[in-house]
């Protein structure tokens, strides 16, 4: 099938299935004139790369990890336990990023609420702590 097909069939855009290839996350045959033919199961490991990269994976984990991905008729799934390292330190990584961001918004919620107790806005009050001295 040709790379339209393929976009049609599983979601991706054009783009993006050309983004893979470059990531070397996906092979497809190349024809004579130069086309890209891809398989069936080039829908299976675009729909694994698409759930990978919705769970937070970077590209360079995802190239890792495929070869330990079967197609279990659907998608792709694990196919052996020794991805559990790199899965949980990704789970790590993405806890700690979550952390950062929960930090960063109860920050934001105590500016809030400080400039909720200063009443109605006077946009002049704002001018002067921004206008050059």
């Amino acid at each position: 099938m040709r790379i339209g097909e393929l976009s049609r069939l599983t979601g991706a855009s054009v783009r993006s299935l050309r983004y893979y290839e470059e990531q070397d996350l996906l092979r497809p045959l190349r024809r004579p004139s130069g086309y890209r033919e891809y398989r069936q199961q080039d829908a299976a490991t675009v729909r694994g790369i698409r759930l990978m990269l919705a769970a937070g994976l970077n590209t360079a984990t995802i190239r890792e990890l495929l070869p330990c991905m079967t197609d279990d008729g659907e998608a792709l799934a694990p196919s052996c336990a020794g991805m559990l390292p790199d899965l949980r330190r990704e789970r790590e990584r993405l806890g700690n990023a979550a952390a950062d961001l929960l930090a960063a918004r109860d920050r934001l919620d105590t500016l809030i609420q400080a400039a909720s107790r200063l009443g109605p806005a006077d946009p002049s009050e704002c001018d002067a702590v921004t206008a050059p001295r």
